[in-house]
């Protein structure tokens, strides 16, 4: 906890510091699985409560990235790679999400309306069932993306 200290300027006397401790960020991804080396080291981390939504999201974006797409882990979370990455996808403690790049998250605006959708992540929330159908969309509209930025 921070402290108020009295500093003495010009023979006037201010308080520094407001007494509160620096607002704390809240890690809410599930603990054993961030930063897990492997895809089966992450997915044992998983809580039981995410892992029906997480099953599901990996198993719909498994069928859309192309077949010869290796699942690996990318900045601490499972994604699929096909000479770059294609998305991300992982388990949190509230909902699970999918990470497709921000420009495919803004052609499908509309179709995400009532989900969470932050600059590059769309959240499922745990009690409501995965959109497998969107998630599908997502990920190969995302594959076309990647497609068409190669050399």
């Amino acid at each position: 906890m921070r402290q108020e200290v009295s500093v003495s300027i010009g023979g006037m006397k201010k308080k520094s510091g407001t007494g509160r401790s620096p607002a704390k960020k809240r890690d809410t991804r599930a603990k054993s699985a961030a930063g897990a080396p492997t895809i089966a080291e992450y997915v044992a981390g998983i809580p039981e409560s995410s892992r029906k939504t997480f099953d599901a999201l990996r198993a719909a974006v498994r069928q859309a990235v192309p077949r010869d797409a290796e699942e690996i882990i990318s900045y601490g979370i499972p994604a699929y790679r096909k000479e770059r990455v294609l998305v991300w996808y992982a388990a949190f403690t509230k909902h699970c999400s999918l990470f497709p790049t921000a420009s495919v998250l803004a052609a499908f605006k509309e179709d995400l309306k009532g989900l969470v959708v932050s600059k590059g992540t769309v959240q499922f929330p745990l009690d409501r069932p995965l959109p497998a159908g969107l998630v599908k969309k997502l990920v190969r509209a995302r594959v076309a993306e990647a497609r068409g930025k190669r050399k």
